[in-house]
């Protein structure tokens, strides 16, 4: 709820983009990232700049190619989140993020409960291959009705 008391936590005016980081959660999230591995040249690279190109990306939805030009090139900012998924850098982020996040709401870290509703457990039944079977067999019968092939 948007009240006066938690409205300028939320004000991203002062940043460049509303995506980046600020100091704050740039300092929960450094902590996180491995450093450089030992031998061959130092990085040249602004960590921050790259995950603050990371999350233009996540948050706005646009194409790699639309990244702007004020954050490292598209190549640089992919090649480290591919990094970062490989090597699990980004589970840690998400995860000490999402235990902070339950602490600061004055709750238990980990859950202690979950709801499964019947609609849940239907669809479970329903898919996986037996559900695709299906209609891969009707998109076949199709094109042999049509006279295309494959």
């Amino acid at each position: 709820m948007w009240t006066k008391q938690n409205r300028p936590r939320y004000k991203r005016d002062h940043l460049r983009y509303p995506s980046d980081l600020t100091d704050e959660e740039w300092g929960l999230v450094e902590a996180l990232i491995l450093p450089a591995k030992r031998g061959g040249r130092k990085r040249a690279v602004n960590l921050r700049e790259v995950v603050n190109g990371v999350m233009y990306i996540l948050s706005t939805g646009c194409q790699w190619r639309a990244l702007p030009k004020d954050l490292p090139p598209r190549s640089t900012v992919f090649g480290y989140l591919d990094l970062w998924i490989y090597d699990g850098t980004l589970d840690r982020i998400h995860q000490a993020l999402y235990e902070r996040c339950r602490e600061q709401a004055g709750r238990h870290v980990q859950p202690t409960a979950g709801i499964i509703d019947s609609q849940s457990v239907k669809g479970a039944e329903k898919g996986g291959r037996a559900s695709t079977r299906t209609a891969l067999t009707r998109a076949s019968s199709s094109r042999v009705r049509s006279g295309t092939s494959s």
